[in-house]
């Protein structure tokens, strides 16, 4: 669900109407939205349970598995902010391509590293591309599904989810049977397939005569092949708006906590007496909470006027799995890593209000822009800081403060972003 940012303009629909099918002539483009959407975690949760082997082989410690940690919300930052002025150049399509092929060239070469530094590069290949895919597919439904938004949403969050939970679940038992190389390199394979619907694309839009070509063409506007992606009004004014900086330290925070716990889990579970397949299966339980929560969010979020008790009962939900993973870790692990996916339910919380407050869609786009932005940067320090105050601490107890902390700014900045207010009046 990470990136999903809202377009400030949809264009309008004419090929298809309300009633057409999903795959009636643009069947292409929704393989290539799913098969993409599967790989825009991949090289996440397949390397953070194998993380204390690899620090073993190649001999890197706390420090370096906080920067493996820091590098998904680092690249997400990074190449999100870089990925329109791309789209704008070479279009939507060219993109999501280009996204699956470093995809692809990441996955492959990660198995083929030999050390710390080749592990680090292949990796941020690997997530450069789901970075510029996290921005990508959501105007790809809005120009090729304006009828079928939801479903085609809906679909492509439940997919990305899967992509998250089958790769923590299988990286152990496949490194066991085949060894490392093979539980990291497999998942090139779904990014391999997922570039040939994008090249199939491609090559039926350059016949100007299907049905993709016009939905491209009623898109684009001459030399912009992106506009969905253009940069609204009123953008520079949202950084002084209260609801975008809640938004951005609710979203920030909650990812900070997510890529700590992807990091850190299957390490403190190691540790306090667990085996390498409990971490794995714990990140892949951790994940699948995330999928339920993706999934009911949205509905409740819409019903109510002021959802800050949602914020109130996360941070709970956070706070009682903490209390369980330090004190207890290997007596009930499943409880609490349960109520640790509860938590981010303030992630879908938080996409789902970027429409609840705000008036248009120019609106929309700033504040999404504006909290992924912010709150993907402030996230990078939380993987490093945990793994630094562990190092330093030789223990759970510091890591688990500072992570309690974040939890304090995430209620302040739940309060400032759940008030009903809407954006373009703090402008």
């Amino acid at each position: 669900m990470a990136g999903m940012k809202s377009p400030n303009a949809s264009p309008t629909f004419h090929s298809h109407p309300a009633s057409a099918p999903l795959w009636s002539g643009r069947g292409l483009v929704l393989a290539g939205i799913i098969l993409s959407a599967f790989n825009l975690r991949t090289a996440v949760t397949s390397l953070t349970p194998l993380l204390d082997q690899l620090g073993d082989l190649f001999g890197f410690g706390a420090t370096m598995t906080g920067v493996f940690g820091m590098l998904p919300t680092a690249a997400f930052a990074a190449f999100g902010a870089l990925t329109p002025a791309i789209a704008h150049r070479i279009g939507l399509e060219r993109t999501a391509l280009l996204a699956m092929l470093l995809a692809l060239l990441g996955l492959l070469l990660r198995s083929f590293a030999g050390g710390t530094v080749a592990l680090l590069a292949a990796s941020l290949t690997a997530l450069a591309g789901m970075g510029i895919g996290n921005i990508v597919l959501p105007p790809l439904v809005k120009r090729y599904f304006a009828d079928r938004v939801g479903t085609v949403s809906t679909l492509y969050i439940t997919v990305l989810q899967a992509g998250t939970i089958l790769p923590a679940l299988l990286a152990v038992p496949v490194m066991a049977a085949m060894g490392w190389r093979i539980s990291l390199g497999m998942w090139s394979l779904i990014a391999a397939a997922a570039v040939l619907p994008w090249l199939a694309v491609l090559w039926r839009e350059r016949r100007h005569d299907s049905a993709l070509a016009q939905l491209h063409d009623q898109a684009v506007t001459p030399g912009d092949e992106a506009p969905e992606l253009t940069a609204p009004p009123g953008r520079g004014r949202t950084w002084r708006s209260p609801i975008a900086w809640g938004m951005a330290l609710m979203f920030g925070m909650t990812s900070l906590i997510t890529y700590s716990m992807f990091t850190w889990l299957p390490k403190l579970l190691i540790e306090s007496g667990g085996t390498q397949a409990l971490g794995g299966a714990m990140v892949a339980l951790f994940s699948t909470f995330g999928l339920i929560s993706s999934l009911t969010m949205p509905a409740l979020a819409v019903r109510m006027r002021n959802p800050y008790r949602v914020v109130v009962v996360c941070a709970g939900f956070y706070l009682a799995a903490f209390a369980g993973l330090l004190w207890a870790p290997t007596t009930l692990p499943a409880l609490w890593v349960a109520l640790l996916g509860l938590g981010p339910s303030t992630f879908p919380l938080a996409l789902t209000m970027i429409n609840l407050r705000t008036r248009t869609p120019a609106g929309s786009a700033s504040l999404s822009g504006f909290m992924q932005g912010v709150g993907y940067s402030l996230s990078c320090v939380g993987p490093v800081a945990f793994g630094l105050l562990h190092e330093h601490s030789h223990g759970w107890y510091w890591p688990f403060a500072f992570l309690c902390l974040c939890i304090v700014v995430l209620l302040i900045g739940g309060y400032l972003a759940c008030k009903p207010r809407y954006l373009e009046d703090t402008w």
